[in-house]
């Protein structure tokens, strides 16, 4: 991750971490129930601790209560969403077109991220090659330098690591395009051209959006 965690951070805090890194790997997939005496026994912790963990999670938006069901993995809608690439375009556009210098250190993991995720891909991977694709962008925007913006980005990715889990085909959303725009995108910033990174950026947001858009949409009218 774009920046270490604080190993002074309290066991619920741990707790909660853990699940919204399963979540980031598509391991806590939406509608997965959340019971609090299973994780208790998991993580050797109290119920009091782990009530405390679900409703971290339910602040964060990554699971919600729901009545004679207990806790859940949250399932994303389409305005959760719009929310989302609002945040997502604050934050990764302001880190590239910003005045900061960018981190040759971070540049070079976005870089290592990229070929992981054309490996996961080469293997048909679907889950792996979301979640290193997110990781790219969480290395965008650590180059804002902020603790704070890194965790509050990592949440939004956990919750849209939802929505691709949403596609129960992955195929149909991770193709070889997404990897190929991100590797464009790192070239440009590696040659300084942060205009046209930015430019790249914002069609590539703008189309992420909308394909899965169209998978929110599918899933509602299918629901219907």
């Amino acid at each position: 991750m774009p920046a270490e965690r604080d190993s002074g951070i309290s066991i619920a805090e741990r707790i909660s971490h853990q699940l919204r890194d399963d979540i980031m790997e598509g391991k806590l997939p939406p509608g997965t129930q959340l019971v609090e005496v299973d994780l208790a026994a998991d993580y050797g912790a109290s119920r009091n601790t782990i009530r405390e963990v679900l409703h971290q999670l339910g602040r964060e938006g990554l699971a919600t209560f729901i009545r004679h069901k207990g806790v859940v993995v949250r399932r994303m809608e389409r305005k959760d969403l719009r929310e989302i690439y609002a945040a997502r375009r604050a934050l990764e556009l302001q880190a590239i077109e910003g005045g900061l210098p960018l981190q040759s250190a971070l540049l070079d993991k976005m870089h290592t991220t990229i070929n992981a995720a054309e490996r996961a891909l080469s293997r048909k991977q679907w889950r792996t090659v979301g979640t290193l694709s997110l990781q790219v962008h969480q290395h965008i925007v650590a180059q804002l330098g902020s603790r704070l913006l890194d965790e509050f980005f990592l949440t939004l990715c956990a919750q849209l690591r939802l929505v691709f889990a949403s596609e129960v085909d992955e195929s149909r959303i991770q193709t070889p395009d997404w990897i190929e725009r991100e590797r464009r995108i790192h070239g440009l910033l590696v040659e300084g051209r942060r205009d046209l990174a930015a430019q790249a950026l914002t069609e590539y947001l703008d189309d992420s959006e909308r394909t899965l858009m169209a998978v929110l949409t599918r899933l509602k009218q299918q629901a219907k």
